[in-house]
């Protein structure tokens, strides 16, 4: 199995910052993409950026220029740094994994973390 546990939401003022991390854990493992998806009051999950495991990034056109994906390989974590926080940015932000496990045999998972808030409020 492969855990995944996210930190750093809070509350922010607007035009703010805030650093969420995602924890990856488990055994004979490793992370192929990772994303961070977010959901706001009343609204569908939406996408706002993924990170392949050679570095490439996609972000959603509401976050490009102030939201930054990366990622640590040899931590097994990943980073969602945002800037210029705006209150429509408020919602839980949940981290995404797609993950190869080696024991007998190869399986491939999709894995999703609890969810951390980040509230942006004057």
């Amino acid at each position: 199995q492969v855990h995944l546990v996210e930190s750093g939401g809070g509350l922010v003022h607007p035009g703010g910052s805030l650093r969420l991390s995602c924890a990856a854990s488990g055994s004979s493992f490793s992370i192929l993409s990772m994303g961070w998806y977010r959901q706001a009051p009343g609204k569908e999950r939406e996408l706002v950026a993924n990170i392949t495991s050679g570095g490439r990034t996609n972000y959603a056109d509401s976050v490009k220029g102030r939201f930054t994906i990366s990622r640590d390989n040899a931590k097994n974590t990943g980073y969602l740094q945002m800037n210029s926080l705006k209150p429509e940015d408020t919602a839980v932000y949940y981290c995404n994994a797609n993950a190869r496990v080696r024991t007998w045999y190869t399986r491939y998972l999709e894995v999703w973390g609890q969810g951390t808030l980040a509230t942006v409020s004057s």
